[in-house]
């Protein structure tokens, strides 16, 4: 099994920024691709930022320029730097990893618990 901690998230004023992280643990042979997904109150849960084993990044529109997606091969961690957040961006954090079990050749999609950010205004 593949297990997700994600850390980093609280209250911040609008402007500021945070900084998320996600370890991923357990019988794991590799991982493809890392995300950030998020949801906000009565919302679906939208894709933030995606990032390949070979590092190439992908970002939702609204927070391009803003938010920064990075990862470490070595250590099974993801990362997303926000950076000038606004009210609108108060939701639920979830990291997504697509994993390989050790014992299988098939990927597997796992989340961690979500963690909250909180934007004031």
């Amino acid at each position: 099994q593949v297990q997700l901690v994600e850390s980093g998230g609280g209250l911040v004023q609008a402007g500021g920024s945070l900084r998320l992280s996600c370890a991923a643990s357990g019988s794991i042979f590799s991982i493809n691709d890392m995300a950030w997904y998020r949801q906000a109150p009565g919302k679906q849960r939208e894709v933030v930022a995606t990032i390949t084993r070979s590092l190439r990044t992908n970002y939702a529109d609204s927070v391009k320029g803003r938010f920064t997606i990075s990862r470490d091969n070595a250590k099974n961690t993801v990362s997303l730097q926000m950076n000038s957040l606004k009210p609108e961006e108060t939701a639920i954090y979830y990291c997504n990893v697509v994993a390989v079990p050790v014992g299988t050749t098939a990927a597997f999609s796992y989340w961690g618990q979500g963690t909250q950010v909180t934007v004031s205004s």
